[in-house]
């Protein structure tokens, strides 16, 4: 089976493009509307997409948090698996602050506030 994007990994892509058939059929039931995306500088939309779906998963009680404080937040928020196992993989001993941080973290872009239109 070939993924068109690798970036962020087999779980992650899978994960996200489950969450993203769930997400147009909750905007658009009959599927037939078009969904256009603004991304920032220094991400796709794709990648933001990502993100977002990540940070669905962890709650503000759990920031800052290290990587189980993360993982036992997103296990209360009822996070699928393919969330966990990402979880999982962040560095032991880190503490992060915001879900931009644990993106990072974990191989992602954010914004690159340098580079505004």
């Amino acid at each position: 089976m070939q993924r068109g994007n690798t970036k962020h990994g087999a779980v992650l892509d899978d994960s996200l493009r489950r969450a993203d058939a769930d997400e147009a059929r909750r905007v658009d039931p009959g599927g037939e509307g078009t969904r256009t995306f603004g991304a920032p500088v220094g991400m796709t939309a794709d990648d933001v997409e990502a993100r977002s779906n990540l940070g669905r998963y962890i709650p503000k009680a759990s920031l800052p948090g290290d990587r189980d404080d993360l993982i036992a937040g997103a296990t209360e928020m009822n996070a699928p698996d393919e969330v966990l196992d990402v979880l999982e993989r962040l560095p032991d001993g880190e503490v992060f602050e915001t879900v931009n941080q644990v993106w990072a973290a974990l191989g992602g872009p954010n914004e690159d506030p340098a580079r505004r239109p």
